[in-house]
């Protein structure tokens, strides 16, 4: 049931319930008013044989007289009365809601509380309000996050650029410098420039993260290729670590997506999965059918992330290694944009990390099924 559905749901019950109380109170009023108009009826009728000794025959014989203009008179009076009275009360619970109203537009940490009546409207409410502090929270503690990282990607670009400059004008400066060490400049100029490039497209990364979204194009690729040829070209990076493959990759699997953002998916956790690996380890990539869906795992061995981290493995800006270190300084969305990209694909992606061991699985069905 929608939000809305329950909403009205509740304002329903709210409203029977005091329609209710008042046609019983009118009810109750003008049911009492006649038994009262009976009992002097009745009285009348039988104090007739004390007229002569009991002076309350005369009192009653009057009042039989006007009864049913009296009773009439009563009950407009009495409706009147007890029509105020509950619009009064109305009134109140609206100035309640509207007082309400005013501290969900600018929640406050103590809880909404309403008349007995309004408890269920109250409930609603204080869920209203909770969530409201919640994604207050959770974007403030977004834009703090951007906020850090923008003065560690500026800084983290300084550093570069100021290498490369260092290097290129010691070349230009000393023309006669042997080529051994020009060699080794250049290579270092070229590592540098190379670190900046990435960092600048992580600031191209965040932009089109924030102010874009995504537009899939589907087509039948061939994922077990794709798997073998990543893992192909991911083999000169690991070596480096001196890390290797340990692929499981079920052959001849096709999908029904688009190629290039499911690509960078997979990119993403390998380059995570390299990046937190132990040297000398395996990196896990397999590739298995599961009903309706394919199953894709990425493995590496390295040291177990603390389940605080893990729950938010997956958000912007979030990174495992607060150092940022030139190695792993990532600007902290790539699994928030894998994430995002395999929801988008109508599939999901989980992580779990235990015995210093880090595992990504994927699920993604067979064909596009767009959220």
């Amino acid at each position: 049931m929608s939000k809305d559905a329950v909403k009205y749901r509740v304002g329903s019950k709210i409203t029977k319930r005091l329609v209710f109380r008042y046609f019983l109170s009118l009810a109750a009023f003008v049911s009492g008013l006649a038994i009262l108009c009976l009992i002097v009826v009745w009285a009348g009728h039988n104090l007739i044989v004390w007229q002569d000794t009991n002076p309350l025959y005369y009192l009653f014989k009057r009042l039989e007289d006007y009864v049913f203009p009296g009773y009439l008179l009563s009950c407009l009076i009495g409706w009147v009365v007890i029509t105020f009275s509950f619009i009064s009360r109305i009134m109140g619970y609206l100035d309640e809601l509207l007082g309400a109203a005013k501290r969900l537009a600018g929640p406050e940490p103590s809880p909404i509380i309403l008349s007995d009546v309004l408890k269920e409207l109250q409930d609603e409410l204080n869920q209203v309000r909770d969530r409201s502090l919640e994604s207050s929270r959770l974007a403030k503690e977004a834009e703090q996050r951007k906020n850090d990282l923008i003065i560690y990607l500026a800084h983290d670009l300084k550093t570069p650029l100021t290498s490369v400059i260092g290097y290129l004008s010691l070349l230009h400066d000393e023309p006669q410098i042997s080529p051994q060490l020009k060699s080794k400049y250049l290579g270092i100029a070229l590592a540098k420039a190379e670190r900046l490039e990435d960092l600048i497209n992580e600031f191209f990364d965040i932009t089109r993260f924030n102010l874009t979204t995504l537009t899939l194009e589907p087509e039948q690729i061939h994922l077990s290729r794709m798997l073998e040829q990543l893992a192909s070209e991911f083999t000169p990076i690991m070596a480096e670590k001196e890390l290797s493959w340990d692929l499981d990759i079920a052959p001849g699997i096709q999908v029904f997506c688009d190629c290039d953002k499911l690509e960078r998916v997979f990119d993403n956790l390998i380059r995570n999965a390299i990046n937190y690996s132990y040297p000398k380890s395996l990196i896990l990539l397999s590739l298995t059918p599961v009903r309706d869906y394919v199953k894709i795992t990425v493995k590496n061995q390295g040291r177990t992330i603390p389940p605080e981290k893990l729950e938010r493995i997956f958000d912007q800006f979030f990174r495992l290694d607060s150092s940022r270190s030139s190695a792993t300084g990532g600007a902290g969305l790539g699994l928030a944009i894998a994430k995002e990209i395999t929801e988008r694909f109508g599939g999901s992606i989980t992580a779990e990390s235990s015995h210093e061991s880090i595992t990504f699985t994927v699920l993604l069905p067979l064909s596009l099924k767009t959220s």
